[in-house]
């Protein structure tokens, strides 16, 4: 890249990553994306990952520069650059925090809400405007927002590209937690922890879990509970997990 977008800090178990262009309010070109997913791949042993944006936004959307951008040049952004690193998140086996101020618009209400936990600050907003330039949501929008606030309400993001505050966004179930600005940092940091203190591998198989229990039927759910179980108390945390439970002390999980 020939501009620092991403910055990385690794703290502990968790590792942080900033989307760092504020002068632009963080909006995402594709090689920004391809950064992130760079980052993930090469993780190492980090047990929770942390996604904020610089400055006054999380992110305004994607960058492809140009008002002339035509359909084909959209179309290879997204399947060759945006597309893949929705994908890595969403196959992740470590839990992820997004922490929201500002604006988290179009790519980046994407980004955001594609967390397992997403914390907003109370300046943070969440949308989708795609229909005032007569397009349409992207990034898995079309997936996600009907399961994480029903069918009615993700008609209403998208269909009116109106803007959903953080204390709606709330009442809606969109995110986690609201905090004030100044505790955003700290908050998210906080979760990130806690998420990266505890068992990995289980809460690995929880992630995905959820994301193949939005398509399958009851019985194909328990059948990999089932066999998730199986393999969560196989590990040194599910180990450690029983035995403090009998001796009646908190667990030290070690992530394996």
């Amino acid at each position: 890249m020939s501009e620092a977008m991403l910055r990385t800090e690794r703290r502990g178990d968790v590792l942080a990553l900033t989307l760092d262009r504020p002068e632009r309010l963080n909006a995402a070109p594709p090689a920004l994306f391809d950064a992130i997913g760079a980052a993930l791949s090469e993780r190492g042993d980090a047990r929770a990952i942390l996604i904020a944006g610089e400055g006054r936004a999380f992110c305004s959307g994607a960058d492809i520069s140009g008002a002339d951008v035509g359909p084909d040049t959209v179309h290879r952004a997204l399947v060759g650059h945006y597309n893949p690193l929705m994908l890595a998140l969403a196959d992740l086996p470590i839990p992820v925090v997004s922490a929201v101020r500002g604006a988290a618009a179009g790519i980046g209400c994407s980004l955001a809400l594609a967390a397992d936990f997403c914390v907003a600050s109370e300046s943070a907003y969440f949308l989708h405007a795609f229909v005032n330039i007569g397009m349409v949501p992207d990034g898995g929008a079309s997936w996600m927002l009907p399961r994480l606030i029903g069918r009615a309400r993700a008609a209403e993001m998208m269909m009116l590209g109106e803007r959903v505050g953080a204390t709606r966004a709330l009442d809606w179930g969109m995110v986690h937690k609201v905090v004030a600005d100044d505790a955003l940092d700290a908050e998210a940091w906080a979760l990130a922890e806690r998420l990266a203190a505890g068992p990995s591998v289980a809460l690995g198989l929880m992630r995905r879990a959820l994301h193949a229990g939005f398509d399958s039927d009851y019985a194909a759910a328990l059948a990999r509970e089932a066999q998730d179980q199986r393999s969560a108390r196989a590990t040194l945390d599910g180990e450690e997990g029983g035995r403090a439970f009998f001796e009646k002390r908190p667990p030290r999980f070690l992530g394996r």
